[in-house]
C-alpha cells in the first residue's frame, strides 16, 4: 500500500523536539497498515500529532506490535495513562536460535577471556574449545577457532578458519596470518534493471510486506529474490538471497554509485560498511527503537543534523538513500574530528562518541600487552557495540578492496594500540 500522507504544519513530537516540515497521518492510514515494526513507527508519529485525540490513541495503541519507550511516552502524554502491553505480537522475524545453548556458550567464552587475563592459558583453551562446540552460529565458532590459535599457536586452527564460508574478522585474519587470499564467498551482484514499479524502495510498509513473505515458510525465497531484483531494491534482493542460501554466501552490494563516487574511497568504504551492517542497504528500514533508513539515524539525530544544516525535513526523508547518505556523511565528518580508526568510528556511530571516549581512555583497553588489541575487542561489556565494531571493520576492509584499493585487515588491527593513528582522546 502506497502511503499518501497529508502535509501538515510543524509538530511537536513526544521526545520534546520539533521536526520541521512534518507530515500528518490519518487514523485510517495507520490502521490499514499491516502489523509490523514499521506500523509501530507510524503509530508513534500518529500519537505525536497534536490533532490526534485521546480516543484515537486508545484505539490505535491496541495495534502495536512491540511497545518501546517512544510509544509509551507518546501514549502517556496523549492520554495520561500507561500504554497496555500488545495482546497479539507478531512472530519474530529472526533466525530460530536455541537461546539456552547460546547462553551456555557465551558463559564458556566469557570465562575463557577472564582466564586469559589471569594468564591461565590451558584453562582458557579448554573454555574456548567448549564454547566452540556449544555455539551454533558459524561466526561464533570462527571466533573460538581464532582464539584457540591465539592461545595454542596451533596453525591447524587457522587452516580450519580458512575453510569457513562466513566473512568475518576472524576468517580475514586467518587469511592475513597465512598470506592467503580472502574467501571466495564474497558476492557483489551485477544488476541491470534500475527499478521495479511493484515495489517502492522508500516505503517502509512495502518492506514490511516483503519481510512477512521472507519469513513465511511457504515462500520460495529464490523467486522472491527475483521479484526484488533491481538497482533500487538491491538491498532487499541481497537480503533475500542471503537467507535463501542459509548465509553460505556473503553479499556485499555497492549501490548508489553516482552518489558515492563524489566521496574519497575511504569514506565510500566506511559509508558502505556502516550501511551494510545497519540495514543491509534496505532504504526503508525501521528498527524497534525507530532508527530510520539505510543509515539507521535516530529521530533526535535527524533533527540535530537538520538544524546544523539549516534544513526543513521530515523523518520519512531518511528513507531516501541520497538524504540518508548525505546525513551520515555529515555525522561522520563530526566523528572524524576525534576518531581516525574505522573500529572506533563504528563504536561511536553505534554507542555514541561519549561511550567511545570513555572506553578507549581506560588504561586497560587498547594498550600494548598480551593478546592485545584482540583482548580489548572481546572484553567490552557493551555487547552490541562490541560485535557491531568488528563487523563494520570487516566490511570496511572488504569494501576498500571492492573499490580498487588493495587492503588487508591485519594492519588496521595492529594500529589500534597507537593513539597517534586512531584518535584524539588518548595521550
Amino acid at each position: 500500500m502506497t502511503l499518501r500522507p497529508l502535509w501538515g504544519v510543524l509538530l511537536i513530537l513526544a521526545m520534546g523536539t520539533t521536526v520541521l516540515n512534518a507530515k500528518l497521518f490519518t487514523y485510517w492510514q495507520v490502521h490499514n497498515m499491516p502489523q509490523s515494526v514499521e506500523k509501530d513507527y507510524y503509530i508513534w508519529r500518529f500519537l505525536s500529532q497534536t490533532s490526534t485525540t485521546a480516543f484515537q490513541a486508545r484505539s490505535i495503541i491496541k495495534e502495536v506490535d512491540h511497545l518501546n519507550k517512544k510509544l509509551r511516552t507518546a501514549y502517556k502524554k496523549k492520554t495520561g495513562f500507561n500504554a497496555p502491553q500488545p495482546s497479539n505480537p507478531s512472530v519474530s522475524c529472526g533466525t530460530p536460535t536455541d537461546w539456552k545453548r547460546r547462553s551456555e556458550a557465551n558463559k564458556y567464552f566469557r570465562n575463557a577471556i577472564l582466564l586469559l587475563q589471569q594468564n591461565q592459558l590451558q584453562k582458557a583453551a579448554d573454555a574456548f574449545y567448549n564454547a566452540h562446540n556449544t555455539y551454533e552460529e558459524r561466526w561464533e565458532k570462527d571466533k573460538c577457532l581464532f582464539w584457540l590459535y591465539m592461545v595454542t599457536e596451533d596453525r591447524d586452527y587457522l587452516d580450519k578458519l580458512k575453510k569457513s564460508y562466513h566473512i568475518n574478522m576472524y576468517t580475514l585474519l586467518a587469511a592475513d596470518l597465512t598470506n592467503s587470499k580472502y574467501p571466495r564467498t564474497i558476492v557483489t551482484p551485477s544488476i541491470r534493471k534500475n527499478r521495479l514499479y511493484s515495489i517502492d524502495a522508500k516505503n517502509p510498509i512495502h518492506w514490511a510486506k516483503i519481510k512477512a513473505k521472507i519469513f513465511n515458510t511457504s515462500t520460495d525465497l529464490e523467486d522472491l529474490a527475483d521479484d526484488c531484483m533491481s538497482k533500487e531494491t538491491v538491498g532487499m534482493y541481497c537480503y533475500v538471497k542471503a537467507k535463501a542460501c542459509n548465509y553460505k554466501k556473503s553479499y556485499f552490494p555497492m549501490p548508489y554509485r553516482k552518489i558515492m563516487k563524489k566521496f574519497p574511497k575511504e569514506r565510500q568504504a566506511l559509508l558502505y560498511a556502516i550501511a551494510r551492517q545497519e540495514s543491509r542497504f534496505v532504504p526503508a528500514s525501521v528498527s524497534r527503537s525507530f532508527a530510520l533508513g539505510m543509515m539507521q539515524f535516530m529521530p533526535f539525530l535527524v533533527e540535530h543534523v537538520a538544524k546544523k544544516k539549516g534544513e526543513r525535513i521530515d523523518l520519512d526523508d531518511m528513507f531516501n538513500p541520497e538524504k540518508a547518505i548525505e546525513y551520515a556523511d555529515f555525522h561522520l565528518d563530526y566523528l572524524n574530528k576525534y576518531l581516525y580508526h574505522p573500529l572506533f568510528i563504528a563504536y561511536a556511530y553505534n554507542g555514541g562518541i561519549g561511550f567511545t571516549k570513555r572506553l578507549i581512555r581506560q588504561k586497560n583497553y587498547f594498550r600494548k600487552g598480551a593478546f592485545e588489541p584482540y583482548l580489548s575487542m572481546e572484553k567490552m561489556t557493551n555487547a552490541e557495540a562490541r560485535e557491531y565494531g568488528k563487523r563494520v571493520l570487516t566490511n570496511y576492509v572488504v569494501y576498500l578492496n571492492k573499490l580498487g584499493k588493495p587492503t588487508r585487515l591485519l594492519p588496521y588491527i595492529k594500529m589500534l594500540s597507537d593513539p597517534a593513528k586512531t584518535d584524539r582522546f588518548r595521550k
